[in-house]
């Protein structure tokens, strides 16, 4: 293990994926990268931008098999943290290894999957588990039925992240009663946090992603709740973004420095525990 000196806080990019071409990867995949995208070059584009810090979040053609990001982790622990993905009849035992390992959460992808019951004892049970680590449940769905399901994955006492606005592709409309359903739970206090990246995978430019920004700021009353990724390598996206335009992007709709220093370095170093 390389060990890195307690750095001090600088920034905090909360959404990467790493990966490898050799890597076995789910049947039910949606997509397959040709390419590599190690750690060393997350890192390198960090530095870049005077990032000290990133969290990787499991890609979802990896399925459940964490061992890459793990690698990670142990090689730069002071620098990464991760999201895993996992089955929820997961033992305690592996989710103490993760855990030390340096995970602080699950991630749910469920762009165009049939919802789970997360009333039930199995998903219960599994939430509880998750809350009394203090990790977080990262969710990956369209906005419009946010609200039906969100309220029984709180129950357990896990705090929720909403990957990229929503992946809404018609912005946040508040005429619309789903999505309004789902600002009230902002409104409400519900430990809810958004985040405001990858705009490009709700088809939105500046102004839209400004409009998003501003509904979900009235909505939560404040910017304590919100986070930013730069969605790197920027998967199925490769040709048209990059870091260099994903950090830009960040700068062009966080123009305030204080705001932008609570999304960038107090709200996910509170979350994360960096």
């Amino acid at each position: 293990m390389i060990s890195d000196t307690n750095l001090p806080v600088k920034g905090i990019d909360t959404h990467a994926h790493i990966f490898r071409t050799d890597l076995p990867m789910t049947a039910e995949r949606r997509y397959a990268p040709d390419y590599n995208a190690l750690p060393e070059d997350f890192l390198i584009q960090l530095a870049n931008y005077n990032i000290s810090h990133g969290v990787l979040v499991q890609p979802s053609f990896l399925g459940t098999d964490n061992s890459f990001m793990l690698q990670a982790l142990h090689q730069y622990p002071q620098k990464l943290k991760g999201i895993a993905v996992v089955d929820p009849s997961i033992s305690d035992n592996e989710l103490d290894e993760l855990d030390a390992a340096g995970v602080v959460g699950i991630r749910l992808n469920l762009i165009n999957k049939p919802l789970e019951n997360y009333t039930s004892p199995l998903w219960q049970t599994f939430l509880t588990k998750l809350a009394k680590r203090k990790w977080v449940v990262e969710i990956q769905r369209e906005l419009d039925d946010l609200a039906s399901f969100l309220p029984a994955i709180l129950e357990s006492g896990v705090e929720v992240i909403i990957d990229h606005f929503g992946r809404t592709l018609q912005g946040i409309q508040p005429a619309n009663r789903a999505h309004q359903d789902f600002l009230d739970l902002l409104s409400s206090g519900a430990p809810i946090w958004t985040k405001i990246s990858a705009a490009y995978r709700c088809n939105a430019n500046i102004e839209q992603a400004q409009a998003m920004l501003a509904i979900l700021r009235t909505a939560y009353g404040h910017s304590e709740l919100l986070l930013w990724g730069s969605d790197w390598p920027n998967t199925q996206f490769e040709t048209q973004t990059d870091y260099t335009e994903q950090y830009g992007f960040m700068e062009a709709l966080l123009p305030s420095t204080d705001e932008r220093n609570k999304v960038l370095i107090t709200n996910p170093s509170k979350l994360f525990k960096f």
